[in-house]
């Protein structure tokens, strides 16, 4: 996609592009690593048991091999003994296959962790293609496992050369020991020899686990494009929260219109503002604000109360003051108690007037807002 759209992969790979790496099962690996850790865990095991696995097996050997004529001569015999055999010497080398197991299981997870993806294991017959196989031998991966064989084959040869000019004079000295004493002698220049030549192999690991890492990380690499599609797809892309945001307006604004024709009062500006407010006698709370809009949203509050028969009243700076400072369904401010108790008198005044048909009171023409609530203007 990158080469397709020309930009590079200039970015470090974000967390859901790395979670989405290793549930395909692509995390970091160093079969150089996993290598050394085997070898030099079995090198260690054969040079502190070497002695003890030759003394048995030499005892293996004579309890096994040491037949009578008539056990040879009987068809049976041989096969009981080849088992034997075949148990005793599982048993022998038990120790060095379950250290094997472990390192087998623990190396790999040094550096990726554990993981299990059904996508790396199913058939790809991409990986068949003769062309992008060349492709693949022909790249700078393939040359970097080139030069780590060439580098696997002196550190080998090297090691190799040193310990047989070192360990030469010793080794012919074994034609001359007894046969059990150069056996275990034997197990244990094997052991040491196995060892040093295990741990030479740290030099290419050390050379691998950076490359791997450094690798890793260039793959999963992003181009802005694909930061910014990520994000997109993981908070939604603006279009669908723009729509989103409108439909909540619009419920919103639904749920407040019918609460319009419940209100106790309207208060004006009286064309660009209007609240309304609600007021329970019988609690202990103070008035709430139900409903409030300018310009368009004012006129439909004022419509709905017309028609609903809630008294209006215009005071522009009380109007002002009360849709700046108050909430939808939220009391009223201590500081605005006055100006509102002037109001709901006179709603209080004008219903009992409607009621018994009395002459209709006149509305309060100065209602005293204090100088923090006047903002807006």
């Amino acid at each position: 996609m990158a080469e397709e759209s020309g930009q590079e992969k200039t970015e470090e790979p974000s967390s859901k592009r790395l979670e989405d790496a290793r549930k395909k099962g692509q995390v970091v690996r160093s079969r150089e690593l996993n290598t050394f850790v085997l070898l030099i865990l079995s090198a260690f095991i054969v040079q502190k048991l070497g002695a003890q696995m030759g003394q048995d097996l030499l005892e293996m050997m004579r309890s096994q091999f040491h037949l009578s004529r008539e056990a040879i001569f009987d068809p049976h015999t041989p096969l009981i003994h080849f088992k034997r055999l075949m148990f005793d010497g599982a048993l022998l080398i038990a120790p060095l296959l379950l250290a094997l197991l472990i390192a087998a299981i623990i190396a790999p997870l040094a550096l990726g962790g554990w993981v299990f993806s059904w996508q790396s294991i199913a058939p790809n017959l991409e990986k068949l293609d003769p062309v992008k196989g060349l492709a693949r031998l022909f790249a700078v991966r393939g040359l970097v496992e080139l030069f780590k064989a060439l580098l696997k084959f002196l550190l080998i040869f090297v090691v190799a050369l040193g310990l047989f000019k070192h360990f030469s004079h010793e080794l012919m000295k074994l034609s001359a020991e007894p046969l059990e004493q150069a056996a275990l002698h034997g197990f244990d220049l094997v052991g040491l020899c196995f060892l040093l030549l295990s741990a030479s192999l740290v030099v290419v690991a050390a050379v691998d686990v950076p490359y791997q890492l450094w690798e890793h990380n260039k793959k999963l690499k992003m181009t802005l494009q694909e930061i910014k599609d990520e994000m997109k797809e993981s908070e939604g892309s603006p279009e669908v929260k723009g729509r989103l945001r409108r439909m909540q307006m619009e419920m919103a604004k639904n749920r407040m219109m019918t609460e319009v024709p419940k209100a106790d009062v309207i208060v004006t500006n009286p064309s660009h503002y209007a609240v309304a407010l609600k007021y329970e006698p019988n609690s202990a709370s103070a008035p709430k604000l139900v409903a409030k809009g300018v310009d368009l949203m004012a006129a439909q509050i004022r419509s709905i109360a017309i028609g609903a028969k809630v008294p209006l009243l215009a005071s522009p700076p009380l109007a002002r003051a009360l849709y700046y400072s108050t909430d939808l369904n939220k009391e009223i401010p201590q500081g605005l108690y006055l100006a509102v108790a002037q109001v709901l008198a006179y709603v209080y005044q004008l219903k009992a007037a409607r009621q018994n048909h009395w002459a209709e009171p006149m509305p309060p023409r100065e209602i005293k807002v204090p100088e923090e609530f006047k903002q807006g203007r």
